[in-house]
């Protein structure tokens, strides 16, 4: 009997061991990437402001505000040259995209006005959904230019001024949905200047 509990206990040794050996390497290689993906999710950001609002001369990433809305935070960069605002980016999401949840970058001049959209992440569905990305089809260039007051932000088929991508009605109705979450982020901020 002495034999089969000296057994268990070196199998409950064994598999101790191997366990923390398994943990600490986990959380080296946690240790190694952390930075690495933070400068890459970072990096991406910024390329997106530059998209959405061109132009700028500081660092709108490091001017940052954040804007609670429908359970979740929304973050204003604020783009300028010299004194001068050129406009804000807003980092804004959408729930109800057809594969769930993904972020847009919107860009808004200071009267409001959208200067540009910029897809940030998304998992919607490859050649219908991912349509809403500017280099697969056109789709976020009909929000350039336009003022959500006077521009409806709801798909044509729900009475609004957007043509939605054929075949991917929810994923236009989720990316109007996040401009339209951007919009009121940024009227907020408005509010407060």
């Amino acid at each position: 009997m002495a034999k089969k509990e000296s057994t268990f206990l070196s199998m409950v040794a064994t598999l101790f061991v191997v366990t923390l050996v398994a943990a600490g390497l986990l959380g080296s290689v946690f240790a190694l990437t952390k930075e690495p993906i933070r400068l890459a999710e970072l990096k991406k950001k910024n390329e997106a402001i530059q998209v959405v609002v061109p132009g700028f001369d500081n660092e709108p990433s490091q001017e940052v505000e954040r804007i609670f809305m429908d359970g979740d935070s929304l973050y204003l960069y604020t783009a300028r040259l010299g004194d001068e605002i050129l406009g804000t980016a807003v980092e804004t999401f959408t729930n109800t995209g057809f594969s769930g949840q993904f972020k847009l970058m919107v860009g808004f001049a200071p009267d409001g006005s959208i200067i540009d959209v910029a897809v940030i992440k998304h998992a919607e569905t490859p050649g219908l959904g991912d349509k809403m990305e500017k280099r697969k089809s056109d789709f976020s260039v009909q929000f350039m230019g336009k003022h959500p007051d006077s521009f409806n932000l709801a798909v044509k088929k729900d009475r609004g001024d957007v043509d939605a991508i054929t075949a991917s009605t929810i994923t236009s109705r989720a990316y109007c949905d996040a401009v339209t979450r951007a919009y009121g982020a940024f009227m907020e901020s408005q509010k407060d200047n």
